[in-house]
């Protein structure tokens, strides 16, 4: 952990020396887990014991304009509360929502309260102007019978609802004008991956390559004149289907990349 900011350092002076660092951004994914307290958003802080790597880190963020990732998942807030939290809060469904008794804002998922909880501990530390993106988000479809809330129906709500948000450039209540960007986990289910049954049932589609669960994408049929085109399955817009295939080809590089060069961090 003590090497992590002098290794981006030398990635992006390499950048540098190429001429590539202003097409090429250099950061890293955190879990969620970083954070001491996320509830409500506006106390967000960081854990005491990255007091010494973290204002590092955020510094040469700030220096290189690039953004803070981090990996946030309502599914294992509700997994461990489903008592205490609202399934509809957490799926992104119509529901009255909470309000931050310090800012007043108003939160109707817990998704953007996370991503602004991580806003706010960032904003402690001094560094008010950093982007936050989620690398990662997702729903499982299967679980053990601990694992609640991991259930198909589920798993294609918060999906279906996350990517309507997607299209719709929506920001969180503390950055409404910008949008959050999000990546989902997870295009196929990892069959062989160890640990629960639900880290085994992220994916969009199986490891045969059939789908899963449908998310509101339609491949056209072969016949089609445009063989990279898909289409939703709502009466979306033209610029809302080019937004689409736009983030299911992004998901896919940077899912394929996961896959390739890092694994998950809890």
């Amino acid at each position: 952990m003590s090497n992590l900011v002098k290794a981006m350092v030398n990635i992006h002076t390499a950048l540098n020396q190429l001429g590539l660092a202003q097409y090429i951004q250099v950061s890293t994914p955190s879990s969620l887990a970083v954070l001491a307290v996320s509830y409500p958003p506006s106390a967000g802080i960081f854990r005491q014991e990255l007091a010494g790597i973290m204002p590092e880190f955020l510094q040469f963020l700030a220096s290189t304009k690039a953004p803070f990732w981090i990996n946030a998942y309502p599914y294992f807030a509700y997994k461990d509360d489903p008592s205490g939290v609202a399934l509809d809060y957490v799926l992104f469904n119509p529901n009255s929502g909470m309000v931050d008794p310090y800012t007043k804002l108003h939160y109707d998922n817990m998704l953007y309260a996370q991503v602004d909880a991580a806003l706010f501990a960032i904003a402690r530390m001094g560094f008010r102007g950093l982007e936050v993106r989620v690398s990662e988000t997702g729903w499982p479809s299967r679980g053990d019978s601990n694992e609640f809330g991991a259930t198909l129906e589920n798993a294609a709500i918060y999906n279906k609802n996350l990517l309507r948000r997607q299209l719709g450039n929506e920001g969180t209540p503390m950055r409404p004008n910008m949008r959050l960007e999000v990546y989902l986990f997870a295009l196929f289910n990892e069959n062989l991956k160890p640990g629960p049954t639900s880290e085994r049932n992220y994916g969009l589609f199986q490891p045969d390559e059939s789908m899963t669960y449908n998310v509101g994408l339609t491949a056209l049929s072969a016949a089609s004149t445009s063989s990279a085109s898909i289409s939703l399955t709502s009466s979306a817009t033209q610029e809302a289907k080019v937004g689409y295939q736009s983030l299911v080809y992004w998901m896919f590089v940077y899912l394929l990349a996961i896959e390739l060069l890092v694994r998950r961090p809890f």
